[in-house]
């Protein structure tokens, strides 16, 4: 799983991945972690099962989720699917729904050249989206699910 998030998201750049962990260790809380989900993950899209980057280079984002107490607690009320357990990602489209994620997402995009979204999340969340969804995802920090 780690080498497709590298060569599709990261140009096939181990280096970049590991500055992106690094930026991404940072400036998170700590006891947060970090996982890719969606098309870095599985080389297609959700939806149309079109793969990575199937409208020219740079055009798929990076499904970007932190998952953690302190994570969904940087998310204003409005900005969540489920209030405090599940947010919606800071995106383009809602870009002040975490005005603290803001500066880490402007950096993220710089370093890989396409969109990043940042969402927020219980672990317990992630472990129904895994395992129950069956929508896998790469953890790049910490530990995304509670023992």
């Amino acid at each position: 799983m780690r080498d497709n998030v590298v060569r599709l998201a990261f140009g096939g750049d181990a280096r970049r991945y590991e500055e992106f962990r690094e930026v991404l260790r940072g400036a998170i809380p700590e006891g947060t972690a970090a996982v890719l989900r969606g098309s870095a993950v599985t080389g297609y899209r959700h939806g149309d099962k079109a793969p990575f980057d199937a409208d020219g280079p740079g055009t798929s984002d990076l499904d970007l989720t932190l998952v953690g107490a302190e994570a969904v607690a940087l998310y204003k009320l409005d900005g969540f699917f489920i209030p405090k357990i599940h947010s919606r990602p800071v995106s383009e489209k809602d870009p002040d729904i975490a005005p603290a994620l803001v500066p880490l997402r402007d950096r993220l995009i710089k370093m890989v050249g396409r969109p990043v979204n940042i969402q927020g999340t219980r672990d317990w969340i992630m472990f129904f989206r895994e395992h129950v969804m069956g929508q896998p995802y790469l953890t790049l920090i910490g530990k995304a699910e509670s023992a």
